[in-house]
């Protein structure tokens, strides 16, 4: 169990503190997490006379609580992972990105990306599970995609793309009358084969997954 206490300092001039402090408590039971927890809170109101912000603080099961954007597995020896909030933050932060771009290069938006994509998985270089960077560079390969198709506008432009990237005759038009809309067809057989992962990455995409593995190679 853990209790995610969060303190707020008020302390004597001269002495600076972060405006808000975070902290875990680990202990076996939910029992001992309440015990603590009182006793937690108890020892920096009254000893430290310092005040606990009690609609952040719990007491739970590490798994559903966060800690610097990290959470764990909930496994008997448990690792350490990005939590599902930071993916979500760093989701809308990349669709902000790709929203403003459209109509741009898709090199043009990789490029405005990569600094925010390169300080988050730097950031997250702790963490022991890798398929949270592995979906999420699929995500965003997906994303470009549904914006190429969004480009091509047209059925015939879009079948003549397809064509320049090898997509047989017949299946181009087909594939490109199909009626269905940009996210259907990002993850379609046709727009994975004409718009590879190796394309993004001559674009200048640089893959999470092997970032990561990168810097944990060099830990």
């Amino acid at each position: 169990m853990s209790g995610d206490v969060q303190v707020r300092f008020c302390e004597r001039p001269g002495v600076r503190f972060p405006r808000a402090t975070h902290r875990n408590v680990y202990v076996k039971s939910k029992a001992a997490g309440d015990r603590v927890m009182e006793s937690v809170a108890r020892y920096v109101e009254k000893r430290l006379r310092l005040r606990i912000n009690r609609d952040k603080s719990a007491v739970d099961r590490p798994w559903n609580r966060k800690f610097l954007g990290y959470t764990m597995t909930p496994h008997h020896r448990p690792k350490l992972k990005v939590a599902p909030s930071s993916v979500k933050r760093a989701k809308a932060r990349i669709k902000g990105i790709m929203r403003s771009g459209r109509g741009r290069s898709v090199a043009k938006v990789i490029g405005e990306m990569t600094p925010f994509l390169r300080g988050w998985v730097t950031y997250f270089r702790l963490s022991q599970v890798k398929n949270v960077f592995e979906e999420l560079d699929q995500w965003i390969r997906r994303k470009l995609r549904a914006n190429l198709w969004r480009q091509w506008k047209r059925p015939w432009t879009r079948a003549k793309k397809m064509i320049q990237r090898g997509i047989e005759r017949g299946r181009d038009w087909t594939s490109g009358t199909n009626g269905r809309g940009p996210w259907w067809n990002a993850g379609a057989s046709h727009m994975n084969a004409a718009v590879p992962a190796k394309w993004f990455a001559q674009q200048g995409l640089m893959s999470l997954l092997a970032e990561h593995q990168r810097l944990a190679s060099l830990a």
